[in-house]
């Protein structure tokens, strides 16, 4: 399996650390804004192309699938120009920034019959694949989730400190996660949707701070709190409140409500959710089937991201 790499950011670095421990995998091509940068990382990681236009790499013949981790704005274009060039395709969350773009991008893996898979992670960390497994079996149902969104953002800078070339957003990024992981660890849709959020940023204009609740068919609630203003703990922090207990999921790292660890390392072949999600891609082509995160299994959420845009609209 050859892939390409696009967005040799901070991101971009995790799916190749993830990449070089799966059998088989092979990157030829890196792509990124700086030449510079992109012939750095492909040099440490033993590619043997470098470019700064993702064209070049959709042409060449080495390469039979794309992982995108580039700016949010150009994830669903990107994504059908893969698909275009006949390469399968996995991009990082969000798939799109508008519920219509989500829907061209479907559109066309319809179409081509290639493998698009998004990168909705949380799917994937072996905490929350540990509470969705016993909800499958019966063992738990979820009652509420609790969700924390908090970074330290005011300037425009990325998970390694330096400058962003781009615009990160709490409702088409950072909500995207809980809203898809809501409805993937209650099996049902959310039929109810409220947002409301602060004042936009003078210089970045975007709401740094938001508030979201979910509803779904059967009264299953969920609520979310988003701030790029918390001068504190980084990250997001999921609390299921079950009718059989109580857990705390941190990225890979599960507890009870009463911070009691949970062992999650045997849960599947690593305890790195984003290696995780790379074999299932890779996995899902070789196998010639939908992954997991599939583009249609991920579709939903962004119909209620599109609902909670429309109501934040008068707000800003």
């Amino acid at each position: 399996m050859r892939i390409a790499l696009a967005g040799a950011g901070a991101f971009g670095i995790k799916h190749l650390d993830g990449l070089k421990n799966i059998d088989g995998v092979t990157v030829t091509s890196i792509v990124s804004r700086r030449l510079e940068q992109a012939q750095e990382v492909a040099e440490k990681y033993g590619a043997p192309h470098a470019t700064t236009e993702l064209d070049e790499a959709l042409a060449r013949d080495d390469v039979d699938a794309v992982i995108l981790c580039t700016p949010t704005q150009l994830h669903a274009q990107q994504s059908i120009a893969a698909m275009r060039a006949g390469k399968h395709v996995q991009v990082e969350i969000p798939l799109a920034d508008s519920w219509a773009d989500a829907l061209e991008v479907q559109r066309v893996q319809e179409e081509t019959g290639l493998v698009a898979m998004v990168g909705h992670t949380r799917r994937f960390n072996p905490s929350h694949q540990w509470v969705h497994r016993r909800i499958v079996d019966g063992e738990l149902a979820i009652q509420q989730m609790d969700v924390q969104t908090y970074f330290f953002r005011r300037t425009n800078m990325n998970a390694l400190g330096q400058p962003r070339s781009w615009t990160d957003h709490l409702l088409w990024h950072h909500a995207a996660h809980t809203v898809d992981l809501f409805q993937y660890q209650t099996g049902e849709r959310v039929t109810i949707a409220n947002a409301v959020q602060g004042p936009l940023h003078p210089d970045l204009g975007i709401a740094m701070d938001m508030s979201i609740q979910l509803r779904t068919e059967n009264g299953k609630i969920c609520t979310l709190s988003l701030s790029f203003n918390n001068d504190g703990p980084l990250g997001t922090f999921f609390r299921y409140i079950c009718d059989n207990g109580t857990y705390i999921a941190r990225y890979d790292d599960l507890v009870n409500g009463k911070e009691e660890p949970i062992d999650v390392t045997a849960v599947d072949v690593s305890t790195n959710g984003i290696e995780l999600q790379d074999r299932e891609f890779i996995a899902a082509i070789r196998e010639d089937r939908e992954p997991n995160s599939s583009v249609a299994q991920v579709l939903d959420c962004y119909r209620v991201l599109g609902e909670l845009e429309a109501q934040l609209a008068p707000q800003t």
